[in-house]
């Protein structure tokens, strides 16, 4: 076989090599990503579940309120794995912005910004929702307690009568 092929053959295998390892390493980055969003997102949502279920309890009744709550849960997870896995900004790592940039680097620097990105925007995340939540909880609890204030208030029947 001429050199020149041979060298050739060489540098494609040496490339689909580096391929095939960035490859793996960018799904386990997005694997790891994943896994480390839903331990913070249940975490986090076993963290305000109690609360959560008392304000429910308090502002609709009580046969609506586990109902809510479990869609409270399930908002939470999402909003915690979606807000902490940027899948667009993971994407950089296989395709550059820009046709004149290179392409990201999986370093062990990028590992522990990602990580930390990660832990960070589930958190973000889910402290909007929840902030947005408790906001309209609150909303509601000021409705409920001024129906409840308006309300007349029943008198016992009079034992002397």
């Amino acid at each position: 076989m001429p050199a020149q092929p041979r060298a050739l053959i060489q540098s494609c295998m040496l490339t689909m090599a580096w391929i095939t390892r960035s490859a793996s390493m960018f799904l386990s980055l997005l694997l790891s990503t994943f896994v480390i969003a839903s331990l913070v997102a249940v975490i986090t949502v076993r963290f305000f579940d109690k609360p959560v279920g008392v304000i429910l309890v308090r502002t609709v009744s009580a046969e609506l309120a586990g109902a809510w709550q479990r869609y409270i849960r399930f908002a939470g997870y999402v909003v915690g794995v979606s807000g902490g896995v940027p899948v667009h900004r993971l994407g950089e790592y296989l395709e550059p912005r820009h046709p004149d940039l290179p392409t990201l680097r999986l370093t062990p620097e990028a590992w522990t910004l990602e990580i930390y990105r990660t832990v960070l925007g589930t958190l973000q995340s889910q402290a909007w929702m929840f902030f947005v939540f408790f906001v309209v909880a609150l909303i509601a609890f000021v409705i409920v307690r001024a129906f409840e204030l308006r309300r007349p208030k029943s008198r016992p029947p009079d034992a002397a009568s």
